[in-house]
Parts: structure tokens; sequence; C-alpha cells
């Protein structure tokens, strides 16, 4: 096979991944960023925010061997269901299964009536994620209950859940759909992303401090913190996140207006921490070619972000992309000229 033909097919097989709306995703510059990760020799790939799991993705589709790590449990389903996942898929009367097997769940009809999705959409919502806890694998589990994540967010405007109601209703085709349809695409499009690697690729569900293990290149993307918008993940997705948890462990907050639990802890939630928590990371990963995926308009800015790198690593460098959000947060919201940013990433090498 020739290298062109294998890029093809890299590229070929990275179509089929079930991307969606979400915050911080890199799929629209990912081929910006291969652009540049392309030129350094490197045959494991960690990414340490692994989120949408695009870049993941992308990374074991030209062969790498990927370890993709989240702390939020729901990009963690979905990457045991497409990075570490070889060869396993959901079948058709497993489908029907998930469907139609009643059961006595009312979880989200009791917990959140009224407020993202109709009374019909939430008794599927909990009969479908009773029934993927009845599956007869880990990765089967994972594929259902992440096309279950991906069809509430599809069907809801914005993909988010900060507020309730339809107030973003923007006429799509996808949020005139049922949660049913979506989780049936859903499920196709995962079981389609499904490709065999020999590269043994797995999946971490951790803190980006506490992960165990290094590679030949650390993919850092962390949330980024701004004075425009905040970055809190549970804020937005708490109800699918509570979905991928079987909402074990959690506490609703009943007085909160969207029945959401209480956030995460995260060093990114201010300017400092931010700084220390970035440091911590590349002088952690110093071995490794550091790779750092960033925004212009977030702290810490362009000049810190090289010398945190130039403190533990030989040669600093920052590539620039243009940038538009898709969607904005509070007064981050389309049309802004703060959507309009420099995607950064950051090289540190030796």
């Amino acid at each position: 096979m020739t290298q062109q033909m294998v890029i093809d097919a890299a590229e070929s097989q990275f179509q089929k991944f079930p991307g969606t709306r979400y915050m911080g995703s890199k799929n629209r510059i990912i081929f910006k960023i291969w652009d540049v990760l392309r030129g350094y020799h490197f045959e494991s790939f960690l990414d340490v925010f692994a989120g949408s799991n695009v870049v993941s993705y992308f990374m074991k589709s030209h062969g790498k061997r990927v370890i993709t790590n989240d702390f939020m449990t729901f990009s963690y389903l979905m990457s045991k269901a497409i990075i570490e996942n070889n060869d396993i898929t959901v079948s058709d009367d497993e489908l029907m299964f998930l469907l139609e097997n009643e059961n006595q769940n009312s979880y989200v009809s009791t917990t959140f009536d009224g407020l993202y999705f109709s009374d019909t959409d939430n008794k599927s919502i909990d009969r479908i994620r009773a029934n993927a806890s009845l599956l007869d694998s880990e990765i089967k589990q994972a594929i259902a209950v992440s096309a279950l994540v991906r069809a509430c967010i599809k069907r809801r405007p914005r993909g988010v859940f900060t507020y309730t109601g339809q107030r973003y209703d923007d006429g799509r085709k996808d949020i005139r759909r049922s949660i049913v349809d979506h989780f049936k695409e859903s499920l196709l499009l995962i079981n389609n992303a499904v490709f065999y690697s020999s590269a043994n690729c797995i999946a971490l569900n951790s803190q980006a401090s506490e992960i165990n293990c290094s590679a030949d290149m650390v993919y850092i993307d962390p949330p980024y913190f701004s004075k425009h918008s905040d970055n809190d993940y549970v804020r937005r997705y708490h109800f699918v996140e509570g979905l991928a948890l079987n909402w074990e462990g959690l506490s609703i907050q009943n007085n909160t207006k969207t029945k959401k639990f209480r956030s995460y802890n995260s060093p990114y939630s201010n300017r400092s921490c931010a700084s220390l928590a970035l440091d911590s990371l590349v002088r952690r990963y110093k071995e490794s070619i550091i790779a750092i995926s960033y925004s212009s308009n977030s702290y810490p800015d362009k000049a810190e972000l090289l010398e945190i790198i130039s403190r533990h690593k030989n040669k600093a460098s920052v590539h620039e992309f243009d940038h538009t959000y898709s969607f904005g947060n509070q007064n981050h919201m389309i049309g802004n000229f703060n959507n309009k940013v420099k995607e950064y990433l950051f090289i540190g090498e030796d």
C-alpha cells in the first residue's frame, strides 16, 4: 500500500466519526492541527482532555496508539465505544431490546418532568438507559449509553442543559425528531465508527493530574479560562453526565431550575489556578513532545503559555488558526466579536 493510499484510508475512516455540537470540539480545525503534528515523529498519543474525542479518533484513524482521558464520564464512555473498542458492536436484536424491553425506570420522567424533553421522550430515555445496563458487555453498554447521550444532545436546542424549555429552538430538523429516532441514528453511527487497530488504544476516566502513563506526544486541550464565558462542562452537560453515571453517587440540587448537580472541582476555574495547572502538566510530561490547544481570548495568554513551556522544554513555538465558535454562552453569544478568535497550538520539544 502506497503512502497516499494509507492517508486516504485514514481520512476515509475519520469521516465516520459520530460528531455533534460539543463545547470546545476541534472538529472544525482538526486538519489544521494535523498539518502541524504530522511533522513530528510519534507512535503513541495521550489525549489528556478528550472531550468530544474527535482528536483521539483522528489519531487512531492514523494508526497511533491512543490513550484517551476525560474526567467527564459521558466522554469516557464514548472513548470506550470508539477508541478502545476494536470490534464489538450492538446488534439489531439488541437495539430492539433497548427500545422495547419494558422496565420500571422512571428517574428522568419524575426528576426532569417538563424541563428538557416531552413526556414521551423522557419515558424513552428511562427505558433505554435501564436496558443499556442489561447488555452483556461493558463495551456494548458504553455504545448504548453513548448513543443515548448523543441523542439527547442532538434533540436539545444548542445541545446544552443550562436552561429549561425550548428557548433556543431555531427550527432545526434535529429538534423536531424524537429521542428514539436520534438514538437509532446515533447507535448506527457509533457502530459504524468502530474499527480494528493493532495499536492497543485505551480509554481512561481520571482527573488530568492523576493519569499514570505517558506517550511520545501529549496533547493538552484543557477547559479555557476566559472572561467572556465560564468553562463549566458540568453546568452545560449535567443531564447527560447524569445519564452516563446512571445518576449513581450524584445529589441533584433541587433548588436549581435545571436540577443540576454540584460541579466537579477544576483547577481551570480561575486564572491563577489555570496557569499553575498547565505548568504542572507540562512539567509532568516534559519527556514527551507537548502539544497544547488554547484560545486567544483566554488566560493564560500566548506569552505566558510560551513561558510556561519554555521552563520545561528546550524549544517552545506556537501556531495560529482563525476560528469562530459555533455558539456562545452568557455574554459570549453568536455574532459577538469575541466569538472570532485565534486558536493557538503550542508545541514544546527538545
